[in-house]
């Protein structure tokens, strides 16, 4: 029987939590899962050695670029509805991607399952914030959100790996179907509806942000291509010019996809960017280790995907411990213990190199990813979404998960153009050491970056909330 509106019982909570963490793995677990069988893709479908970073790249940036419109459309349609709809075609994709015979063919429905992923990945964090109420009983979930979005990235490695070598890298989308299938059918029974609200699609802001977004990375990777050349510099300038024209829009239309006010809160607007740099840092710590497991110690797909366990042993055991830990030493103590863990194993990764032990070099490092990724993203979540009007919860879920993806996509395209600097002249496992080697210098930055600018927005406003809860919190209006 559905469950109505209003309805608060725990057990449907449950069923609910249970529905949206599931489904968010399935997002996250594709951007990483293809990362160990990309030597098997490059060799089965003829991919070029330029043309397989768009394995990657057609997916996260129609899920980064579309994301401010999949969260507009829950606003409007309904949450419940367009999460069904991002998961059938999500699982659609899924299916034609693990049945591709042809490079083209591939990168298509990689691009429309990033389509399907930015209509559903709103709908879950927002769903999320209409469900659960403010204070612990969301802290609690937008922990476990975090640690499954965390855990997910670096399961889909391992799983990834283990396929590929074992049965065939397709069967990691194979899976969907029936996972897929089974969310939609869960979410018809046990998801309540939200209120739709009139309205209408803000499409010149949609285009012109995913148009933005797309030619900041395009210009990133092909600086590490062919260089800082004339077409480069002309790339990056179009996309300045986008990025501003969406400012422009957005600042004049009357239902934005991206509100404006939601930057009016300093501890939104620090979150936002923290994310975006942190996220850079850690998707180049999944890419490059990668590269480097295979290429320079020469480990094989599956040892590569086991080789990640190390990154996984406390992540998750620290996210769930991440609200009493927050209860006990405050949110902004654990953020920055978690960024300078961060600091300092991107910065420890960054010496490893031709011979290096992989103990010593990465399994130590990695451990140290895992806790800080369990100890940041909860706390930069919570943020992200602190103090937003019910009405504005899809806009702001909305803008946690495009910060992500241009993480994923804008940072890690920056360090992938860090790393060619100065690699002239290098060849084989030296060349791969040495981008490896100066993208985690790069990645150590990002994360200093992001520590430096929560010190500055989100630490002092978190203060200040913290002393306004000796009181009870009144109730924020939507008007």
């Amino acid at each position: 029987m559905p469950i109505g509106p209003n309805a608060t019982a725990s057990p449907n909570k449950s069923a609910i939590l249970s529905i949206i963490l599931i489904s968010y793995v399935m997002i996250v677990l594709d951007i990483s899962v293809v990362l160990t069988g990309l030597p098997k893709i490059h060799q089965e479908l003829g991919f070029t050695d330029a043309s397989l970073a768009w394995v990657q790249s057609a997916y996260t940036l129609t899920f980064g670029g579309l994301l401010l419109l999949g969260a507009r459309a829950g606003d409007l349609l309904g949450r419940r509805r367009m999460f069904i709809v991002g998961m059938a075609i999500f699982t659609l994709a899924s299916i034609a991607i693990g049945a591709s015979q042809s490079s083209a063919w591939m990168l298509s429905w990689r691009a429309i399952q990033g389509l399907g992923s930015a209509v559903l990945a709103p709908s879950t964090l927002a769903l999320l914030q209409t469900n659960f109420d403010e204070g612990e009983e969301r802290v609690r979930a937008v922990s476990l959100y975090s640690a499954a979005a965390g855990v997910s990235a670096t399961v889909g490695l391992i799983v990834g790996g283990l396929l590929a070598d074992w049965l065939s890298w397709r069967v990691g989308f194979l899976i969907n179907l029936p996972i897929g299938v089974a969310m939609i059918l869960a979410a018809r029974v046990y998801i309540p509806e939200t209120n739709r609200r009139p309205g209408t699609f803000d499409i010149p802001g949609a285009i012109t942000s995913t148009m933005g977004m797309s030619t900041l990375v395009y210009g990133f990777i092909r600086s590490a291509q062919s260089g800082w050349d004339g077409i480069t510099i002309v790339t990056l300038i179009a996309a300045a010019v986008l990025l501003a024209a969406f400012v422009q829009i957005e600042w004049r239309a009357k239902q934005p996809i991206l509100p404006l006010r939601l930057f009016s809160d300093i501890e939104r607007s620090g979150a936002y960017a923290a994310r975006v740099l942190y996220l850079g840092a850690m998707v180049g710590f999944f890419f490059f280790t990668t590269l480097y497991l295979q290429e320079v110690a020469g480990f094989r797909p599956a040892v590569t995907g086991l080789a990640f366990v190390p990154a996984t042993m406390l992540h998750v055991p620290i996210a769930i411990l991440v609200p009493r830990l927050i209860r006990r030493f405050g949110r902004n103590t654990i953020l920055i213990v978690g960024m300078i863990i961060g600091i300092v194993a991107m910065a420890w990764l960054s010496r490893a190199g031709v011979g290096s032990g992989y103990w010593t070099a990465v399994a130590l490092p990695m451990v140290l990813i895992g806790i800080s990724q369990g100890l940041t993203l909860s706390p930069l979540t919570s943020s992200g979404v602190a103090r937003v009007a019910r009405d504005d919860a899809g806009a702001a879920s909305g803008a946690v998960n495009v910060a992500h993806q241009m993480g994923s996509s804008v940072g890690l395209s920056i360090l992938i153009a860090v790393a060619a600097i100065g690699s002239a002249g290098l060849s084989g496992a030296d060349l791969t050491a040495y981008r490896v080697s100066r993208a985690f210098d790069a990645g150590t930055v990002l994360v200093v970056l992001a520590l430096l600018i929560a010190l500055m927005t989100i630490v002092p406003a978190a203060r200040r909330q913290d002393v306004n809860q000796t009181e009870p919190a009144p109730v924020k209006s939507a008007a």
